[in-house]
C-alpha cells in the first residue's frame, strides 16, 4: 500500500510539472526563445508521463521522481529569470538572448537542451538518489529510458525547426551547428557527471566546485550555440 501511495505521489508530481509547462506555453510569445525550448521539452515530458502511466519503465516510481526532479531544475531557472534573479550560468545565455531577432528557433532549442541535459540532468540523478535513498546504479535503467526519449528530441528538432527543403539543408549553417552538438554525448556526459557528484556527496565543497565549473563551461557552450546569424 505504501509503495502505491508513493507512486501516486510521484506521478502527481509529473502531472504538476507538465501543467506548469503548459501554462508557460500559453503565456509566452511563440517566438520567445524560452517558449521554443519549452514546447520541445513539454512534448517529451508528456511522452514520459504517458510511458510511466502505461508501465513503460522498469521502476515507475524512480522514473517519475527523476522526471520531476529534472523538470524542476528547468522550472526553477524560469522562476529565477522571472524574479530578476540570475539562473545557473548554463541557462543564462538562453534567457539573455531569448528575444534576439538574429537567433533562430533551432538555436534556442539547442541552447536549452545544452543547459538542461548538461547541467540539470546530472543534478537530477543525484536529487533522485537522495530522495529515494538509493545509488545511481539503481536508477540507471530509468535514466537510460528517459535518455532514449530525450534523444528523440534531435529528430523532432530537425523536423520542426530546420529551415528550408532537405536539398538546401546541407548549405545552411544551422545544419553544421546541429551536427556539431550531440545529444547522445551530452546524455553520456551527464551520467558520468552524476556518478562523480554522487561519489563526492560527502565532500560538499569539492562537489560544489565541480558543479560550478561544469555550469560555467556549459554557459560558454550556450553562448556559442546562440551566436546570431544576422
Amino acid at each position: 500500500m505504501m509503495r502505491l501511495e508513493q507512486l501516486s505521489t510521484a506521478t502527481e508530481g509529473v502531472d504538476a510539472v507538465v501543467e506548469r509547462m503548459r501554462t508557460l506555453d500559453e503565456r509566452l510569445h511563440p517566438a520567445d526563445g524560452v517558449a521554443v525550448f519549452n514546447r520541445v521539452y513539454l512534448s517529451v515530458t508528456e511522452e514520459v508521463d504517458r510511458s510511466i502511466d502505461s508501465g513503460g519503465f522498469p521502476d515507475p516510481r524512480s522514473a517519475a521522481t527523476l522526471d520531476v526532479r529534472f523538470a524542476e531544475r528547468y522550472l526553477d531557472a524560469v522562476d529565477s529569470a522571472a524574479d530578476d534573479r540570475p539562473p545557473a550560468h548554463s541557462w543564462r545565455p538562453l534567457f539573455q538572448y531569448r528575444r534576439h531577432p538574429g537567433v533562430r528557433p533551432l538555436q534556442f532549442a539547442l541552447a536549452g537542451i545544452n543547459a538542461h541535459i548538461g547541467h540539470d540532468l546530472a543534478l537530477a540523478v543525484v536529487d533522485t538518489c537522495r530522495t529515494l535513498d538509493c545509488e545511481p546504479a539503481d536508477v540507471e535503467a530509468d535514466f537510460d529510458r528517459v535518455g532514449a526519449l530525450l534523444v528523440s528530441l534531435e529528430e523532432r528538432i530537425r523536423d520542426d525547426l530546420m529551415p528550408g527543403p532537405d536539398l538546401l539543408e546541407v548549405a545552411d549553417p544551422l545544419t553544421h551547428l546541429l551536427g556539431s552538438w550531440s545529444l547522445n554525448r551530452a546524455r553520456d556526459a551527464a551520467w558520468a557527471a552524476a556518478r562523480v557528484l554522487w561519489g563526492l556527496r560527502h565532500l560538499p565543497d569539492l562537489a560544489e566546485d565541480c558543479v560550478e565549473r561544469m555550469d560555467g563551461a556549459l554557459g560558454l557552450v550556450g553562448r556559442c550555440l546562440l551566436t546570431p546569424w544576422r
